[in-house]
């Protein structure tokens, strides 16, 4: 359910939005790739979220710029 929460947000924002909300996650899953490379990551499980959440974020910017949102 909070996959779907978090659909809903993004669909409501705005495209530059989007944007800034996907940069912010990529740099996001990037500084959670060097902690795990120096193992410092704790929550390893946090960068399959992240990931996943950069993939909902491209879903959304791409409905949204064929129109089918």
């Amino acid at each position: 359910m909070k996959s779907r929460n978090y659909l809903e947000e993004l669909s409501a924002k705005s495209p530059k939005e989007l944007q800034s909300e996907l940069v912010n996650a990529k740099k996001e899953l990037f500084n959670l790739r060097l902690q795990n490379a120096t193992n410092q990551l704790d929550n390893t499980a946090r960068i399959k979220e992240v990931k996943r959440n950069i993939a909902r974020i491209n879903t959304v910017i791409t409905r949204t710029e064929r129109g089918l949102a």
